[in-house]
């Protein structure tokens, strides 16, 4: 596998007798940015390594298997680049891969390493959000599909009547930047009516793909106002300070200087350009192989 080289800074932070690195922050696209920069904002002292995938995004319409694939690869890369934990940003490889890498892939490579997800933090708060106990989940197809939020809602709120909504057109209009036209405003109103259709108790609704948040004042023209509409970059972040607590085998192996770094498999100007959207900072990446 043909690597490129980080930025020196990096380089140098890998090498370092103490073994430290960056957490790592994986997506398909752009959608984990929006996780990163909450978790960068409670967690400012560590250094992150964020991976975008855009050359083979969206992973939404794609197999379990190819997602799993693309997944894998994305998380043994940032592995051999030093991170000690990847949280994968992505709601479909949260959904489609993260259990086969856990059981399958994490024991060969290391004691010392761990992988996340977005969902499970997102289903643990749930219980504690509604009141009606009937939630609605905003999401890619994919994630729908995979019927993980249902699964595991059942887990940690079985009380919860959970109604889903795919949403096909929604990252091609962030991506592209035509959510906030009439054609745009259609789908995002169309999708959030037939959601609320489905089930009129809904109190809270999930944006269960982390492109979303870039919608949220949009969908909450079409959400009522005593429906609570919930993004994961703060319930990820809150997870993640609180597993850092619970487990410093992991912590001391997480480098604290406050830095972030960029990857991505697309042309970097490319990714620097919309990136900006979705981190609200001006990005410098650099391209890579997987």
């Amino acid at each position: 596998m043909e690597r490129e080289s980080l930025s020196p800074f990096f380089c140098l932070v890998l090498n370092r007798m103490n073994a430290k690195g960056p957490i790592g922050i994986f997506d398909s696209g752009y959608g984990g940015l929006t996780v990163l920069a909450e978790i960068r904002n409670a967690l400012p002292q560590y250094d992150f390594l964020y991976l975008g995938d855009n050359a083979r995004a969206p992973y939404g319409s794609r197999s379990f298997d190819v997602v799993y694939e693309y997944t894998k690869q994305a998380v043994q890369e940032l592995f051999e680049r030093g991170c000690p934990l990847v949280i994968l940003a992505c709601n479909t490889a949260s959904a489609k891969a993260l259990r086969t890498i856990q059981q399958n892939d994490l024991p060969n490579w290391g004691n010392d390493k761990r992988v996340l997800g977005v969902i499970r933090p997102s289903t643990e708060a749930i219980g504690e959000l509604t009141k009606s106990g009937h939630v609605g989940i905003l999401a890619t197809e994919g994630t729908v599909r995979s019927g993980s939020y249902a699964i595991e809602l059942a887990k940690f709120a079985p009380h919860v009547k959970v109604t889903q909504q795919a949403c096909p057109m929604w990252v091609p209009l962030i991506e592209n930047d035509c959510y906030d036209s009439p054609g745009g405003r259609f789908f995002i109103q169309d999708n959030c009516a037939q959601l609320l259709k489905n089930d009129p108790l809904i109190d809270t609704v999930i944006l269960g793909c982390t492109h979303y948040p870039i919608l949220s004042d949009i969908i909450s023209e079409f959400i009522p106002d005593h429906v609570n509409i919930v993004s994961q970059g703060p319930l990820v972040a809150d997870k993640l300070l609180d597993y850092l607590s619970r487990h410093p085998e992991i912590e001391r192996n997480c480098a604290q200087h406050g830095n972030v770094a960029f990857l991505t498999t697309e042309h970097a100007q490319t990714f620097d350009v919309i990136a900006k959207r979705f981190f609200g900072e001006t990005v410098q990446s650099q391209t890579i192989r997987l």
